[in-house]
């Protein structure tokens, strides 16, 4: 690997944690350059939702990359384009009744995020944004400026904002209501806050440690956001795209943001594509305001528009609920009672074990260094790294869930933590 340490800069970061060669993959796997296969329950951070190389999406593309069509095309009418429009409004749009604009941001998801935000404070003539302790939402300096991270903001190197954080599942203060937090800001005329032109929120804090939003709390954020004229923003980049179950996250909570940000698993096998997704009225830009020179990949359209059809088609909703089950039962019977400190959460397809009172940071990188050693690829996520986050193929096979959830139970029982009786009935309260 002497490449990668003499010629790659040292900001690289996942190679680090899974130092190997990788070569192929195919479905629930990668494989190393000498063959050896690791089931991944990490996915391109979210960026593989179907799967490696799945073949009803990779068959049109390769199709399409060999016919000599056109594969970059700025922001220029395209067939691949229209195809991808029509049918994602046919597909997911219109059945759910939203009438949502496309804008076709540059190909990282932390475009999309620069674009909602710079809309947003076009729009209200405002320039303040509020977002909330534990957030994600990358790494570009107007992303990273709603990004709670401390590491990763203190790399920007210049003052970040404006932006308010609002305090939101903190440790310290479990249960502070950060609704009535923002009311009562907004309200106090000494305060020193000003009104925001929007509040941006992942609803599964997915890099924050798997915090899942409860319904209630998405319904009064998005209430409060319409009574003050404040923009709601929903960064669906993660956890969108099916991974909660329906294909927007949000959908549990039967709300409709001012503006989405979908990225990752968008194009369904990894290429790059970030979209924004913009009610019609806030459609304020004017030609060329936010552009990018490949906002028009033609691949990733293609990509996208098959997989949107395997999406529906094979009825992905209904086996992320069984993934659901499965991973819920399996963490809460065979893994939370291996040590009294763990707590396990999610929804859907994304889930995390919380190591932070049993051994924190250390203790789940040797769970991770031990999966990874027998042949799980799992990340490390939430304050101080202290949280294994599992996230599967939507399409996983049961037997390969069942022997990665295996392998992660054996690392945890390596861990020589103390077992206790009995698993606590803390169920997440989205479940209950």
């Amino acid at each position: 690997m002497s490449i990668f340490e003499d010629r790659e800069s040292n900001v690289r970061t996942y190679c680090r944690s899974f130092p190997e060669i990788f070569d192929r993959a195919q479905g629930a796997f990668l494989y190393s350059e000498t063959g050896r296969p690791y089931l991944d329950f990490l996915c391109g951070a979210g960026a593989l939702n179907y799967g490696h190389n799945n073949d009803a999406i990779m068959r049109p593309v390769l199709e399409y990359a060999a016919s000599g069509r056109i594969l970059h095309g700025l922001d220029l009418h395209t067939s691949a384009k229209r195809d991808f429009l029509e049918t994602f409004v046919q597909l997911i749009l219109a059945p759910r009744g939203l009438n949502y604009k496309v804008q076709f941001c540059g190909p990282t998801e932390s475009n999309a995020v620069e674009a909602a935000l710079k809309l947003a404070r076009k729009i209200t003539g405002r320039s303040a944004i509020f977002a909330l302790t534990g957030s994600y939402h990358g790494l570009s300096l107007g992303s990273l400026s709603v990004s709670g991270s401390k590491r990763h903001r203190a790399a920007a190197g210049t003052e970040l904002g404006p932006v308010t954080f609002i305090p939101y599942n903190l440790r310290s203060l479990p249960d502070i209501d950060s609704i009535a937090y923002i009311n009562a800001m907004l309200k106090d005329s000494f305060s020193g806050t000003e009104k925001p032109a929007a509040i941006i929120f992942e609803t599964v804090q997915a890099e924050g440690g798997v915090i899942v939003a409860q319904i209630e709390w998405m319904r009064r954020l998005k209430d409060l956001c319409a009574s003050q004229d404040i923009l709601l923003i929903c960064d669906d980049i993660q956890v969108g795209c099916g991974r909660t179950g329906p294909f927007f996250s949000f959908e549990r909570a039967g709300i409709t943001p001012d503006m989405v940000v979908l990225s990752k698993s968008i194009s369904g096998y990894g290429a790059p594509m970030s979209l924004l997704l913009i009610d019609p009225k806030l459609d304020a830009w004017e030609a060329g305001e936010h552009t990018g020179t490949f906002r028009g990949y033609q691949l990733a359209f293609v990509g996208a528009k098959a997989s949107l059809e395997y999406w529906q088609k094979e009825d992905l909703e209904s086996r992320v609920r069984e993934v659901e089950s499965y991973i819920q039962d399996y963490l809460t019977s065979e893994i939370r009672p291996l040590h009294e400190g763990l707590t396990v959460r999610g929804i859907g397809a994304i889930w995390g074990i919380d190591f932070s009172a049993a051994g924190g940071e250390t203790a789940a990188q040797e769970i991770a260094r031990q999966c990874f050693a027998d042949g799980l690829i799992i990340e490390q996520a939430g304050r101080d790294n202290a949280v294994l986050k599992l996230m599967p193929p939507l399409t996983i096979e049961n037997e390969l869930l069942e022997k990665g959830c295996e392998v992660l139970k054996r690392a945890v029982s390596l861990a020589h933590f103390s077992k206790v009786e009995a698993p606590r009935s803390d169920v997440p309260s989205h479940l209950t």
